[in-house]
This record gives structure tokens, C-alpha cells and sequence, in this order.
């Protein structure tokens, strides 16, 4: 009897966020007849890919025990990148496109170099490049829009009219960081240096190339969030994602990750993720003020956060 009420403990603390989704899909679809609609949750999908890619590179940094702050300007830039050099005569988009994510990896490099050694505190490293890569998205494209690529367009639009492509992005996506951090050395090492930086380093991890692996993986996570979202929105602007990044680390939280490192998983960040968008457009359903929505996601980010806190406290 009480080996079964431990281990009904732990499947609801390691699934806890899938249940609370659950329960607000139950409770929104009482509440709204238009909410379980095919149209709406596809709507939602669509919602949260961009979220979720941000916060699938996020999982890799938080396992760690970091903090990527940069992520939303990360994309933004990327998507700048894309299209100003889609735009030069002669140059095939799909090179366009390679160049845009080698700049999202090497924002991410230029962070894990700060952090690894510089011995800059993540918050610092990335807070800056949050400013560095806005700032140069403004610049490269002066403050304005430019247009993406048709060819790359066709990555906000819908198969058969019906399936969302950024959905499959998101989702594809969501596969490789599960399979990175379950499958892979590279998330071993995540996993131990989050749990304990020292002993891993002790234990022939070499701590410092796999941080540059690990933030180098979470701004080529973001840069295809922006080419997802400028798709989306059929052009890249300086100003996009911005604030993303409150949202990406949100949804890793909301999805069972600790902020202090050496836990967390893809399908708990994608479950995060739509936890996020569900709840966004469940009030919008219901007609209820944006400023109150933030007030709502506050307080569950704080209660997120606020369950991982006494979990921890119960295991120590």
C-alpha cells in the first residue's frame, strides 16, 4: 500500500504539468463551446510552436543549471539575417537560411564563452547579448521590416490547407531535443553538470566544451523559432520575440524543469508550452482583458516555480 501511494506521488510530481493541461482542456471546453473546435486547437499549435522550439534550446541551458536570457532577440536576428541576405541578387535562399542559423549558433557560442571563460554569470552573458543581437538586428535592417523569402514563407502556411507547417516544425524540433538530451553523451553531460558541475568536472566531463555545445545548441534552437515566426508573419522584424524569452523559460518551468539544473525533459517543455498557449487562448475566448492574462500566466509561472521549490526541499 504504500509502495503504491509513493508511486502514485511520483508520477504526478514527474507528470504533474500534463495533468494540469489536461484539466484546463476540460475545464475551457465547459466553459467554451468554440475551444475544442479542429480549427482552434490547431490555432493553438500554431500558438505555441514558436514558444516551444525557444524553449526545447532553453531545456538544454536550464538542465544545466544556466539561464538563457537572449533567446527572443537571438531569433529576431536570425530572421533579419535570413532575409537581408535572401535579398541579395544571386544568393539561394536555402544558403540564406544556413548563414541565419550559423548566426543563432554563434550568439550561442559568444554566451557559453562568457559563462565558461569569462566566468560571467549566465544571467550577465546572456542579458547582454539580449541587447548585442537586438541592437544589431535594428541595425541591419534599420528598423524596418524586410520581406522573407517566398520560399521560406511557405513555412507559415499549411499543408492541404489544413495542417499548420510551424506545428511539424515544432514538433520535429521537439524530437531532436528529446533525443539529445535521452540519447545523446552531449545530454549525459547536461544532465551531471546540472546536478553537480564539480563532480562532473571530476568525473572527466570537460565541463566548458560541453557549455558551448549546450548554448550553442539553444541559439541554433532560436534562430529557427525566428524563421518560424518570420514565416509567420511573411517578414522578419527588428522588434519580433521580443519578451519570448519569459515565455520559453516559463514553459520549461510550467513543465517540471528545476531552475537550479540536473532536471528536466522535451516532453515536459512541450506540454509547458501548450499550457501557455492554451491558457492565452482560453481567455481570449472568453473575452478576457489581456492585462488580466498576464496577471493569469504570472501567478502560474510563480506557482511552477513555487512546486519546484518545496520539491526540492522535500528531497534534501
Amino acid at each position: 500500500m504504500v509502495g503504491n501511494v509513493f508511486l502514485r506521488r511520483s508520477w504526478l510530481a514527474e507528470n504533474g504539468a500534463l495533468v494540469a493541461l489536461v484539466v484546463l482542456v476540460v475545464a475551457l471546453s465547459l466553459l467554451s463551446s468554440d475551444f475544442l473546435s479542429v480549427t482552434n486547437l490547431l490555432n493553438v499549435g500554431v500558438q505555441a510552436a514558436v514558444t516551444a522550439i525557444l524553449a526545447f534550446g532553453g531545456t538544454f541551458v536550464i538542465v544545466t543549471g544556466g539561464i538563457d536570457l537572449s533567446v527572443g532577440s537571438v531569433a529576431a536576428l536570425s530572421a533579419i539575417v535570413l532575409a537581408w541576405t535572401a535579398a541579395v541578387p544571386g544568393l539561394p535562399w536555402p544558403l540564406a537560411t544556413v548563414v541565419s542559423l550559423v548566426v543563432g549558433v554563434v550568439c550561442g557560442l559568444v554566451n557559453a564563452a562568457l559563462i565558461a571563460y569569462g566566468k560571467l554569470p549566465p544571467f550577465i552573458a546572456t542579458l547582454a547579448m539580449l541587447g548585442i543581437a537586438r541592437g544589431l538586428a535594428l541595425v541591419i535592417s534599420q528598423g524596418s521590416p524586410i520581406p522573407m523569402p517566398d520560399a521560406v514563407s511557405h513555412l507559415g502556411d499549411t499543408i492541404g490547407g489544413y495542417l499548420p507547417v510551424p506545428v511539424l516544425v515544432m514538433l520535429v524540433m521537439g524530437a531532436l531535443a528529446a533525443v539529445i538530451l535521452n540519447r545523446t553523451y552531449v545530454g549525459r553531460a547536461m544532465y551531471a553538470i546540472g546536478g553537480n558541475e564539480e563532480a562532473a568536472r571530476l568525473s572527466g566531463i570537460k565541463v566548458s566544451r560541453q557549455k558551448l555545445i549546450t548554448y550553442a545548441l539553444s541559439g541554433g534552437f532560436a534562430a529557427v523559432a525566428g524563421i518560424v515566426l518570420a514565416s509567420r508573419l511573411a517578414s522578419a522584424q527588428p522588434q519580433a520575440a521580443a519578451g519570448y524569452e519569459l515565455d520559453a523559460i516559463a514553459a520549461v518551468v510550467i513543465g517540471g524543469a528545476s531552475l537550479s539544473g540536473g532536471k528536466g525533459r522535451a516532453l515536459g517543455t512541450f506540454v509547458g508550452a501548450l499550457i501557455l498557449a492554451v491558457l492565452r487562448n482560453g481567455l481570449n475566448l472568453l473575452s478576457v482583458s489581456a492585462f488580466w492574462q498576464q496577471v493569469v500566466i504570472g501567478v502560474v509561472i510563480a506557482l511552477a516555480v513555487l512546486v519546484d521549490t518545496l520539491r526540492r526541499r522535500g528531497m534534501s
